[in-house]
Parts: C-alpha cells; sequence; structure tokens
C-alpha cells in the first residue's frame, strides 16, 4: 500500500511540476477544465477501444492516461482552493459505501434488480439534498453522446415503473413509430421544407431503436460503434477488390457496388 501511495504521490508531483506557473510547461499551464474535457472524451473512448481489441498492454496504457485526466481537474481544483485529489477519492469511496449496504452493512437482497432499485433511490436521495424539486433524470450529463443519454434516460424512468411490459410492446411501437416516418415523407411535398417535421419522426424512430436496444440488454451507443466498425472494415476491403479489378468505384453504379459488397460479406469479412 505504502509502495502504491509513492506511485500516486509521484504522479500528482509530476502533475502539479506541469502546472507550475514558472517553470512549468506552458501548455499545462494554459489549461482549464473546459479546455482540456475533449482529451477526456477522447481517452475515454481509446480505453473502450483498446477493450473492444482485448489489447490489454494498451488498456494499462489507456487507463494511465484517463487516470490523468482526473488528476489534471483536481490540480485545476486545488490551484482554486476547490479540492484535491484526496478529496475525490474520500468523496467516491464514501459514496460506494453508502450506495452498497449489502456490502459494507447488514442490508440483504434477494434479486440483482433489487439491488439496482436501492441503487437508484439512493441516488435520487443524495438529489434531494441538492434540490428538493429534483427528477430522477437530473444529473444525466447532456454532453453524453445522444444514443448513451437516451438510454441512460430510459433505464433511469424504468426503475421507476415508467416503461414498456414486455419487448413485444416495443416491437409494436417501433412498427408506430417508422409508420408515422414514413407517413411523414409521404405527405411531405418539399422535404427540406418539412425537414422538422422529418427530424421529430426519426428521432422517435432512434429513440425507440434504443428502448429496444436497452430490452435486448444491449448497449446502444456500443451497437452503433460496432456496426460502424464493421461497415468501414467491409467498406475497405470492397475498395482493394475494386481496384485489383481495375475499375474505379466512383464511376460504378449501384448494383455493381452490390455485387463486390455481398461478395464481401460471403467471404465472412
Amino acid at each position: 500500500m505504502s509502495n502504491l501511495s509513492e506511485k500516486m504521490n509521484t504522479l500528482l508531483e509530476v502533475m502539479k511540476k506541469l502546472r507550475d506557473p514558472v517553470s512549468g510547461c506552458p501548455w499545462d499551464q494554459s489549461q482549464s477544465y473546459q479546455s482540456i474535457v475533449p482529451y477526456t472524451i477522447e481517452e475515454a473512448y481509446e480505453v473502450a477501444d483498446a477493450i473492444e481489441q482485448k489489447d490489454f498492454e494498451q488498456l494499462k496504457n489507456e487507463l494511465g492516461d484517463l487516470l490523468f485526466q482526473v488528476v489534471f481537474y483536481a490540480q485545476i481544483a486545488q490551484e482554486e482552493g476547490r479540492f484535491d485529489f484526496y478529496d475525490i477519492v474520500d468523496g467516491i469511496c464514501s459514496k460506494l459505501i453508502v450506495r452498497h449496504p449489502h456490502v459494507f452493512a447488514d442490508k440483504k437482497y434477494e434479486h440483482e434488480s433489487e439491488i439496482h432499485a436501492a441503487w437508484e433511490q439512493q441516488k435520487h436521495q443524495d438529489r434531494l439534498i441538492k434540490n428538493e424539486q429534483a427528477s430522477f433524470l437530473d444529473d444525466i450529463p447532456k454532453s453524453l453522446p445522444s444514443l448513451k443519454r437516451a438510454q441512460k434516460m430510459q433505464k433511469r424512468a424504468a426503475k421507476q415503473g415508467f416503461d414498456w411490459p414486455n419487448i413485444e410492446d416495443v416491437w409494436l411501437k417501433l412498427d408506430e413509430e417508422l409508420a408515422e416516418l414514413k407517413d411523414e415523407i409521404a405527405s411531405s411535398n418539399n422535404l427540406a421544407v418539412n425537414k422538422g417535421a422529418i427530424e421529430d419522426e426519426l428521432g422517435d424512430v432512434f429513440f425507440t431503436l434504443v428502448n429496444l436496444s436497452r430490452f435486448l440488454s444491449c448497449d446502444s451507443e456500443w451497437v452503433t460503434a460496432k456496426a460502424s466498425k464493421k461497415f468501414e472494415s467491409r467498406f475497405r476491403v470492397l475498395e482493394k477488390r475494386i481496384r485489383q479489378d481495375g475499375k474505379d468505384l466512383s464511376s460504378m453504379n449501384i448494383d455493381e457496388m452490390e455485387d463486390y459488397w455481398q461478395a464481401v460479406k460471403r467471404a465472412g469479412l
């Protein structure tokens, strides 16, 4: 434990020196909470990518980069007299202990669903302490990717009983939303003029698909990312095969492209 403390203190000291107003790094000196947010998001995605690739050596490196982001925020906050890294650690430890009475106290739960329900209830009580008018949807970051934010809102509402009884109802809702989207498009003489209404209906379709993902215990953001990755991989192979055949993709018609696409899929790529 002492060795771990020494290493953590070394990291904190490195960060402090990088931010030193006299001898520090000009780039690190100039950063603020807002300016490093994009880097934090990027590092989180790189962690996710390393896990997807099962590259655990890279995962170790990416987790280090992500930890550094936390230390960076803590250093800025310490300079402003708000809190420091150890306050962050104390806060998360206290929160985890309070929200896991079945581990750190004598509370017993029969099913995992009861644990999740109690977790959400405790989080809501924490919100009420800050705001008597708190909603169960409070503190869901608006900066989350839209699919992930939609799924998080749906989960919060579902844990309060605001949910479809079964997946069959979700399928019916999806059919309904698709029909409304088709009707809106069909009734639009000018798609550009009616873009707002079409966007509304298309948004409802996406939102229902997120609900379907949730019912299937899939993360909508993750499955969309996987689909994008699969498309990219196949399209790159398609381009390569077309070049190998001495053809130009931009001069081919859709039927010719589809033949190549299906060949790539049949190859299991």
